[in-house]
């Protein structure tokens, strides 16, 4: 079996309940996804509640192919006895290959700030995706992406 685990964290001089909010609510991505910036007209398409378990967003566009998330729980910072949150999502990627992967984001207390932690990962199930992971480094590449969303959430944080 063929897995992968792709993760990067910042620290976000804001209470965690803040942070929370702006990944919790997929409406709120656009201003700090990276992926979001690659592909400015791509179709986006939202269902389910406004945010939390059971929204849901679909995206089709030319440089950043085609896919959906669906947040499956949140444990919301302010509900938690330690001021940790938490949101798992359930990636799914269409084009340009076919593949589910799960995606955590947590958010922990630290000082004056949170430290938020962007993981996910996967399987290589088909015979694409095993020879892709032996070519490509899927941390090397998504990566650099995750430490830029990362750093877009934290401007939109702290200037809001």
């Amino acid at each position: 079996m063929s897995t992968f685990a792709v993760t990067r964290s910042a620290f976000i001089q804001a209470a965690p309940q803040d942070v929370f909010a702006h990944v919790n609510d997929f409406h709120l991505w656009g201003a700090w996804s990276p992926w979001e910036r690659l592909d400015p007209a791509m179709t986006k398409n939202y269902s389910g509640p406004e945010s939390g378990p059971g929204a849901s967003y679909s995206w089709e566009g030319k440089k950043a192919g085609s896919g959906s998330m669906l947040i499956e729980a949140v444990t919301e910072p302010a509900a938690s006895t330690d001021g940790a949150g938490s949101i798992d999502i359930r990636l799914s990627f269409l084009k340009p290959f076919k593949n589910e992967n799960h995606t955590l984001f947590t958010f922990v207390p630290e000082g004056d700030g949170t430290k938020v932690t962007w993981t996910m990962s996967g399987e290589n199930k088909t015979l694409f995706s095993k020879v892709f992971a032996k070519l490509f480094s899927m941390d090397k590449m998504v990566g650099k992406d995750f430490e830029s969303g990362l750093a877009g959430l934290n401007d939109v944080v702290t200037s809001s």
